[in-house]
C-alpha cells in the first residue's frame, strides 16, 4: 500500500473512529448528567492545551514568547467571534444583554441553561484547527516509516477520543441537538484527513501552519473553559458541588494526562 493510502486510511479512520467512539460516551449519557459532565469537559479541554497542544508548540518554536503571542491573539480573537455571535443574536430577537431590567426582573439562570451556541461554536473552531494540525502530523509521521505512522495514528485517536466526549458535551450544554452535535464534530473531524492529503503534496509548505494552528486550538480550549464553562459552574457555589467539580476537572486533566503518558511511552 502506497504512503498516500496509508495516510488517508489513518486520517480518515482516526477521525471518524474517534468520533464514533466519542459519541458512544457523551450521547448515552442522560440530560440530567450533561452539567455534571460539563466539569470533566473543562479538565478535557485545559489538560488538552497545557499538556498536549502547548508542549507540542514549545517543542516546534525556537521563541516560547512567538507561541505565547499566538495564544494571547487567540484569546482575543476568540473573544472577538464571541460578541459577533452575541450582537447576531441580539438583533434577532430580545437580548438580556440589552435590557437593563432582566437583572432586576429575572433570578440567576441555572447552569444548563443554553448559552445560545457561543461555547460551542467556540471550541470547533479550535478542534477544526487542532483536527487539521493532526492530519498534518499523521502524514509526516508515514512519510518518514510505516510503523511510526500507525503508532502516532494509534496516539492522536487515543487523545481524541476523550476530548471529543468534551466537545459533544459542551456542544449540548450549548444548545444543540445530539444530531447536530453529532455533523458538526463529524464535519470537523474531516479537517484531519484534508490536513493529512494537503501535507503529503506540500509538507514543505505547510510546515509553517503547524506552530500557529497549535497555538490557536490551545487558545480556543482555554477561552472556552475559562470564559463559557467555568463561570456556570459559580453558580452551584455549597461545598458538596465544589468539590464534585474539582473532582471531575481533575479527572478530565488526569485523563489527558494518562492517555498522552501512555501514548510516549509505546
Amino acid at each position: 500500500m502506497s504512503t498516500l493510502s496509508w495516510i488517508i486510511l489513518a486520517s480518515f479512520i482516526g477521525g471518524v473512529l474517534s468520533l464514533m467512539l466519542a459519541a458512544m460516551l457523551a450521547l448515552n449519557a442522560r440530560i440530567s448528567w450533561v452539567s455534571k459532565l460539563v466539569s470533566f469537559a473543562i479538565g478535557a479541554l485545559l489538560g488538552a492545551a497545557f499538556l498536549n497542544t502547548l508542549p507540542e508548540a514549545f517543542e516546534l518554536s525556537e521563541n516560547p514568547t512567538q507561541v505565547t503571542i499566538l495564544v494571547l491573539f487567540g484569546i482575543l480573537l476568540f473573544f472577538i467571534l464571541e460578541k459577533l455571535v452575541l450582537w447576531r443574536h441580539c438583533h434577532l430577537e430580545d437580548c438580556e444583554v440589552h435590557d437593563p431590567t432582566h437583572a432586576i426582573t429575572t433570578t440567576a439562570p441555572a447552569y444548563d441553561d443554553h448559552d445560545h451556541g457561543r461555547s460551542g461554536m467556540m471550541i470547533m473552531v479550535g478542534d477544526t484547527f487542532h483536527n487539521f494540525v493532526d492530519g498534518i502530523l499523521i502524514a509526516a509521521a508515514f512519510m518518514v516509516d510505516v510503523q511510526l505512522g500507525i503508532i502516532t495514528s494509534i496516539a492522536i485517536i487515543a487523545h481524541e477520543i476523550p476530548q471529543e466526549a468534551g466537545d459533544f458535551i459542551i456542544l449540548l450544554n450549548s444548545g444543540y441537538t445530539r444530531r447536530m452535535a453529532f455533523l458538526m464534530n463529524l464535519l470537523s473531524s474531516f479537517a484531519t484527513l484534508i490536513g493529512g492529503v494537503l501535507a503529503y503534496f506540500m509538507l514543505n509548505a505547510l510546515d509553517f501552519l503547524v506552530l500557529p494552528l497549535l497555538s490557536l486550538a490551545s487558545a480556543s480550549m482555554i477561552y472556552v473553559a475559562l470564559s463559557d464553562l467555568i463561570p456556570g459552574l459559580h453558580k452551584r457555589p455549597e461545598i458538596g458541588a465544589t468539590v464534585q467539580q474539582v473532582t471531575l476537572i481533575m479527572l478530565g486533566i488526569g485523563l489527558i494526562w494518562s492517555v498522552g503518558f501512555f501514548a510516549h511511552n509505546h
